[in-house]
């Protein structure tokens, strides 16, 4: 059965674990477990070790944190963009109280296609038109 000192020993250097760590498990104080590794001589290696792993996991932390913001950025910048474009379409469309074919269109752009033979854009029958939407609406 392996004393104290050396189940510190092993949980420290082979396992890895923190001081805090060690301290719980074993039950003793946490001065008491930086006294005992401190003896050994591989302490300054295994110190050197530890700060390489917490300057990668930083480094990792970093990264991904400017990532989210810059994602977080992009999101509020295509809000922004959806939103002045909504309050324009506004504007056009509470201009007068009747929207005229053209500004229809405009509106509607993806329902409309243009027939060059005719000069006109004709309404996507495949979507469904009630009576009110023009069929056409010729080229001005």
């Amino acid at each position: 059965m392996k004393t104290l000192k050396e189940n510190i020993i092993t949980l420290f250097y082979i396992e890895h674990l923190k001081v805090k760590e060690i301290a719980e498990k074993v039950n003793t104080s946490s001065a008491y477990i930086t006294k005992i590794i401190k003896q050994d001589t591989r302490y300054m290696q295994e110190k050197e070790y530890r700060k390489a792993i917490s300057k990668d996991k930083r480094k990792v932390a970093q990264n991904n944190f400017i990532k989210n913001k810059r994602e977080k950025q992009k999101i509020d910048d295509n809000y922004s963009f959806v939103q002045s474009q909504h309050e324009q379409a506004t504007r056009e469309l509470s201009k007068s109280k009747h929207l005229s074919n053209e500004n229809y269109r405009k509106w509607n752009y993806s329902a409309y296609k243009y027939n060059p033979s005719r000069k006109r854009y004709e309404f996507d029958e495949k979507l469904g038109r009630s009576i009110d939407v023009p069929k056409y609406i010729k080229e001005r």
